[in-house]
């Protein structure tokens, strides 16, 4: 079953009105939220690239101003709730976004705990959230690469549903939205944003139970798809993901 926008927009004033206290409230040292995709206009509205539409959510809600182009990213730098925060937006394409965020631990001296890599995902359906600090790749190209690069599964993540569709998986993450995705798209954004902020704002624990507390997903329809870590097959860097 597919979220309603009047569901959405009751999860956001849910983030918004929780009233919990931060993990640690006198933590004020900085943390990095990252959104993967592939850099270009031919990829900006497509599925694959929702970690870059919450980034750029979230320098619109904070103001947070014009980039800067380093270790391979644009990256924006600001405050939220007078806590420091680093938006990151790699620009190697998706399967080399590990090189980037690589540097972008190294520069602002992160752990991995201090990173949210926001990402699509497939095995979700469209509209759904789901929040977690470790694990595995789960077949995404982009966090694969993070994780080898970091060399531990320990970085945090927030999953986008973008659901299978009935096409090839790479054909459906790499194109636009239509119909109910559509209409849902500017919603769902939101409630990313939101999601993460609850992130850097209250801590892991009061995030994942807020986040993760909906249904599990129905099942998807029975389709012939390709694997989906068969999507972006490595690639160089610089050249454009298949």
């Amino acid at each position: 079953m597919k979220y309603s926008i009047s569901k959405l927009q009751a999860l956001r004033a849910l983030f918004a009105q929780s009233g919990h206290q931060p993990d640690d409230p006198e933590d004020a040292s900085l943390k990095a939220i990252i959104g993967l995709g592939n850099p270009g206009q031919k990829y900006a509205n497509t599925r694959h690239n929702l970690g870059f539409m919450v980034i750029d959510e979230l320098v619109r809600q904070l103001q947070a101003g014009t980039p800067r182009d380093r270790f391979k990213a644009q990256i924006w730098e600001t405050l939220a709730n007078e806590q420091r925060l680093a938006l990151v937006k790699p620009q190697t394409y998706m399967n080399l976004s590990g090189v980037s965020v690589q540097q972008v631990k190294n520069w602002y001296k992160l752990r991995n705990d201090e990173m949210l890599v926001i990402y699509d995902d497939v095995d979700l359906e469209f509209g759904s959230l789901r929040l977690k600090m470790d694990g595995s790749a789960g077949g995404h190209n982009g966090l694969s690469s993070i994780i080898q690069s970091l060399g531990a599964g320990d970085v945090p993540r927030l999953r986008i549903g973008i659901g299978r569709g009935r096409a090839a998986t790479t054909s459906h993450v790499l194109a636009g939205f239509s119909g109910s995705d559509a209409d849902q798209l500017a919603g769902t954004i939101q409630s990313a944003a939101s999601a993460a902020m609850l992130w850097r704002r209250e801590g892991p624990v009061t995030a994942m139970n807020l986040v993760n507390q909906r249904p599990r997903p129905s099942k998807p329809p029975n389709v012939q798809q390709e694997d989906p870590r068969a999507v972006s097959p490595d690639i160089k860097e610089n050249q454009e993901p298949a």
